[in-house]
């Protein structure tokens, strides 16, 4: 049993609480419509679009960007992650969430990813620093030039804390993430992720060496505990190394409206992005 200090029920939690503490698609009815419409709004942008899509950053079918760029190429550039526990979901079905940045006038880019079991953790972390890598090289060629804030939703939080620090990024929007891994372990996510003791060390965000870039910790005040909880470890660890970025607790949102906020141009974790530019360099 995995020592968790993050949670007081952990220890004594069954199997099924322990799954439940982490089921976002069971702790919110509608999810299965609300995916639906997110899917269906985002193909229907990008046959809109399709000038920088599918574009290559290293071997493998999913690692490829999807880029949007803005009139501007030093415009800045919002990068989002996806989520899905790092097992499922693809970039293809988040570009919807571009329209907010676009009309802001900044860039936007979807990067893929490897999913377990096909991939570790350890290889999806490469994936997204290639992506960076990438995108650093490449993307002025696509119009992508300017400052990069990199966001993510739920695994893709976590990806934000864990690739943060790459030489591209100037700051980091992490939304629903999670931080320390051990608890992920405990659950039926690890069926496919099997995660081993070296990479819940080096992998947890709450474990590794703090970031010292401006970095912004969003969750959803009607989002599961654990992930709420995960959030304010996060940032208290970081406020207490001293190091910028609010909190944002989105208000009434639940684990996949949260989005919301970041699709929508004046929406609260878009304005977050923007205000993280606003730091000191």
């Amino acid at each position: 049993m995995t020592h968790y200090p993050m949670a007081d029920f952990w220890a004594g939690a069954t199997p099924d609480q322990r799954d439940a503490a982490y089921d976002n698609t069971r702790a919110v009815a509608d999810s299965a419509a609300l995916i639906a419409a997110r899917n269906a709004a985002s193909a229907a942008f990008r046959a809109t679009r399709p000038q920088h899509l599918d574009l290559a950053y290293a071997a493998g079918d999913r690692c490829r960007w999807d880029l949007f760029p803005a009139r501007e190429p030093g415009a800045p550039c919002l990068v989002f992650v996806h989520g899905g526990y790092w097992q499922r979901n693809r970039r293809e079905d988040f570009c919807a969430l571009a329209e907010g940045a676009l009309a802001r006038g900044w860039s936007v880019g979807f990067p893929g990813y490897t999913l377990a079991p096909e991939a570790s953790l350890t290889r999806i972390v490469a994936e997204v620093h290639a992506a960076l890598d990438w995108l650093q090289a490449e993307g002025p060629a696509h119009g992508v030039a300017g400052r990069v804030v990199l966001s993510g939703w739920s695994a893709g939080g976590h990806l934000v804390g864990a690739c943060v620090g790459h030489p591209a990024v100037t700051a980091g929007l992490a939304i629903s993430g999670i931080f320390e891994l051990a608890p992920i372990r405990d659950t039926y996510l690890n069926d496919k992720l099997q995660l081993t003791e070296a990479e819940i060390a080096a992998l947890s965000p709450l474990r590794r060496p703090m970031v010292g870039k401006p970095m912004a910790i969003a969750y959803g005040s009607a989002e599961l505990p654990e992930l709420r909880r995960q959030s304010r470890k996060f940032h208290a660890a970081r406020a207490e190394a001293h190091l910028p970025g609010p909190l944002v607790p989105v208000s009434g949102a639940d684990h996949f409206r949260i989005l919301d906020a970041l699709r929508a141009r004046d929406g609260e974790l878009l304005c977050a992005a923007a205000a993280l530019l606003e730091y000191p360099a």
